[in-house]
């Protein structure tokens, strides 16, 4: 495909995955008039697939698709854990995108898609399809001018029987909806999230959570999903201080958008007295929500327009459902959310970012790193290829660690450590792979400016000191003092190294000073302390 600017006035779209809500996107986009081709490796929904849109083309293989010259554009209908490296290729194959919610299953992934999307000039839409929904739209009309005074809280009920499911739980397959409503309502993220939930038929998948939201300005919002419901409820309710607005998806077309204008009185300037009034049914245009979100995109494939259900508001959701998930594994305990993410270091598309992990500005990390949930890198790192960080391990700020290096949990590295290739750090004294000693990890210290060597062995338990230097090989088995040169199996000190790395002289009484850069230091109970004036 050419330039941005080649697209035709008569988009054909490819739809990849026609199960349970792809076949759907097959029905509109041939009602549309704009559907090219269609892939799912399973024969039988393709079959459904020609039933539902007589004469299409069909293949088994997304390759085809994406070397198709005809197709300007695909949706993406598959499972969940495929979406992000669909839509990568996609993009690389300049190609516009519809992505189906979620847009990934970590935020790291869908970093990378919205990332590669705006570098190649692509269109990127998630599927939100409830935000093309004419109740939501007018909802948000309705909160956007005031008519429903200040807005104190919202809350979602997505209940039903039913659409059980043993890989995904039930906050990541019902409350992405809900969620990217309430952030489409009130326009702003939330400070924090916490969820609980109970998993009561497949161990480990919770079939219902309960996920709260604190927004600025104090206003705060719930979402109440689960698929062990006596009946089905979709129902969102925001409560403003003047009118209340209840959205029931279940109801009739024309009571689907209600207002109440519910009031409180203070009868005598003291007690707070409720008075109902009647609901107001609000007018709504028809219209399929579906059918409504593919026009979308196709007008953001012709005019090369922002869609409003973008990349970065599908990466929005994801942030809020993995603080969600951590919550869950943190039994409840809330999780701030940070403004706008942090996106502001470089990651290579090969390493591996668990959501939860804390990154500082100006961090690199290198190819086929792994960097855990709940692992703290400050600023100015550079974390090279084949390095694993455990999710208890932190590291400071302008830190080096060279390939092939593991920083377990325990372990502590403190500004501008230097790490150098196949460092060994160790975290138990007596470890066996039958018996878990997980309990009885030991502390591991490496303060400001330390010099690991290649292949040294630093053993769980023991402090390096500042600006010491370990040679190649070495093996610390006790601690290292401040400024400390220790060489040897296992290594013992040899003489004193300066904060610029050379060597200091091995005379010198009880001031020593360096030969490259002036520095001066005295013997002190810590190993040395460079002295000022």
């Amino acid at each position: 495909m050419g330039d941005q600017g080649s697209v035709t006035g008569r988009p054909r779209i490819a739809v990849l995955g026609c199960g349970a809500w792809g076949i759907n996107h097959v029905r509109v986009w041939h009602e549309l008039g704009h559907l090219g081709l269609i892939c799912d490796p399973d024969p039988a929904r393709l079959e459904a697939a020609r039933a539902t849109a007589p004469g299409a083309e069909v293949c088994s293989d997304p390759d085809e698709v994406l070397t198709r010259e005809d197709i300007e554009a695909v949706v993406i209908a598959s499972p969940a854990v495929t979406h992000a490296d669909l839509a990568v290729a996609a993009i690389d194959a300049g190609k516009d995108v519809l992505v189906e919610k979620p847009l990934a299953i970590s935020v790291w992934d869908a970093e990378k898609v919205v990332d590669l999307a705006a570098a190649r000039g692509r269109v990127l839409m998630v599927g939100h399809v409830l935000e093309y929904h004419p109740a939501t739209v007018r909802l948000r009309e309705l909160v956007e001018t005031g008519s429903l005074g200040k807005v104190l809280y919202l809350y979602s009920n997505r209940l039903n029987f039913g659409r059980v499911r043993t890989e995904e739980n039930a906050l990541w397959s019902f409350a992405p909806h809900d969620i990217a409503l309430f952030l489409r309502l009130l326009g702003e993220l939330p400070t924090e999230v916490a969820a609980r939930g109970g998993a009561y038929l497949s161990d480990g998948v919770a079939d219902t959570t309960l996920m709260s939201l604190r927004f600025p300005r104090s206003v705060q919002a719930h979402v109440f999903v689960s698929w062990l419901h006596p009946f089905k409820e979709h129902r969102l309710v925001v409560v403003g201080d003047e009118r209340m607005a209840v959205f029931d998806d279940t109801a009739p077309w024309d009571e689907k958008l209600v207002v109440y204008p519910h009031r409180v009185e203070w009868v005598g300037g003291r007690v707070p007295v409720a008075r109902k009034a009647a609901a107001d049914v609000v007018p709504l245009g028809k219209g399929e929500p579906l059918r409504l979100e593919c026009e979308a995109f196709l007008e953001a494939v012709r005019s090369r327009s922002q869609p409003l259900t973008d990349g970065e508001s599908g990466l929005a959701v994801l942030r809020i459902l993995a603080a969600g998930q951590r919550s869950l594994d943190l039994g409840g305990a809330p999780v701030p959310i940070e403004p706008g993410g942090n996106r502001r270091f470089f990651a290579h598309a090969t390493g591996s970012i668990d959501d939860g992990a804390q990154i500082g500005d100006g961090t690199r990390i290198w190819h086929h790193a792994h960097v855990m949930s709940g692992a703290r890198i400050g600023r100015d790192c550079v974390i090279g290829q084949n390095v694993f960080v455990g999710a208890r391990a932190r590291i400071g700020n302008g830190v080096k660690i060279q390939n092939n290096v593991s920083v377990y949990d325990g372990v502590v590295l403190e500004d501008h450590v230097f790490c150098g290739p196949s460092v060994v750090f160790t975290n138990v004294i007596n470890p066996r792979s039958e018996i878990d000693r997980k309990s009885q990890v030991l502390p591991t210290l490496v303060k400001t400016g330390a010099t690991l060597g290649a292949n040294c062995t630093i053993i769980c338990g023991t402090e390096v000191g500042r600006y010491a230097f370990v040679g190649a090989g070495a093996v610390v088995t006790r601690d290292v003092p401040d400024h400390a040169l220790v060489l040897g199996v296992p290594a013992r000190q040899l003489g004193w190294a300066c904060a610029c790395g050379e060597r200091l002289p091995a005379e010198g009484g009880s001031e020593l000073t360096c030969s490259a850069c002036g520095r001066r230091y005295r013997r002190s109970r810590r190993g040395l302390t460079e002295t000022r004036g």
